[in-house]
């Protein structure tokens, strides 16, 4: 089982890849990378003798992977041909050999996409269906990050709908108490995801996947690059928003100076 989700994960992101280089747009591996988690997951889970317990879990990843994918895809799709700024930098460092290291990038997010799948291998081995304390908290935790995710997503789209100006910064809903609500409560759902795997046997080796899904977004590709965008287009607006408003956790906000 391990082994076809791996090579699975591999042909799709070759895929993906070969998909990119002929629209000349590598963003699409966002997306990519997030429905084939889902996908990954919920082909462990689907595997095994299903009980309700792991048809919850079922049901937890594939809701995660259906909201991020799409909401990926349509941005992405809404922006084409223009590129995430991110992979617009990486040509730059990558220039003469654009294609073939973006393909052992590509590889590099199959094996990711494998790996953060890994929870729900052992929740689908888990010999106990029954629900207990952990797994119960684990989809209540998920719950709220999946909830506040889609919330602050909405209103951040609600708010472009009505002031479409690059240089308008949201501070409505739940913008009011933190920079990136969105990122908060993805790493949230991960937590979730674990704590839900912790009430099955190794589930706790897992811890790897909230950790590493908190890192990328506090320091690698969440806020530094969003921030570094904001502050470029906005300016010193941005800069008295940072000064007033938590980055992470929705924290009331300071006052203005």
């Amino acid at each position: 089982m391990l082994i076809s989700a791996f090579i699975f994960n591999l042909i799709i992101f070759s895929a993906a890849w070969l998909l990119c280089v002929k629209i000349r747009n590598f963003s699409p591996v966002d997306a990519f990378w997030a429905f084939c988690i889902g996908l990954t997951g919920l082909f462990f889970l689907v595997t095994q003798p299903l009980n309700p317990k792991q048809m919850t879990a079922g049901l937890l990843i594939f809701l995660w992977s259906l909201r991020l994918g799409y909401h990926l895809a349509t941005r992405i799709a809404k922006h084409h041909p223009d590129e995430d700024s991110r992979y617009i930098k990486l040509r730059e460092v990558w220039e003469g050999k654009v294609n073939s290291m973006f393909f052992l990038f590509f590889l590099g997010q199959a094996v990711s996409a494998f790996l953060l799948a890994l929870p729900f291998y052992l929740i689908a081995a888990d010999p106990d269906p029954a629900f207990d304390t952990l797994s119960i908290i684990g989809a209540l935790v998920t719950l709220v990050g999946l909830t506040g995710e889609t919330i602050a997503d909405k209103q951040m789209s609600a708010f472009k709908a009505t002031d479409p100006s690059p240089k308008s910064i949201c501070r409505k809903g739940l913008w009011k108490y933190s920079r990136h609500p969105n990122y908060f409560f993805e790493s949230v759902i991960w937590i979730g995801f674990f704590v839900f795997a912790l009430s099955s046997p190794w589930g706790w080796t897992t811890i790897y996947a909230p950790a590493i899904i908190t890192y990328l977004l506090l320091k690698v590709t969440g806020i530094p690059p969003t921030e570094a965008s904001a502050v470029k287009r906005k300016g010193e607006a941005y800069r008295e928003y940072q000064r007033t408003t938590s980055p992470f956790i929705p924290l009331p906000p300071k006052p203005s100076n």
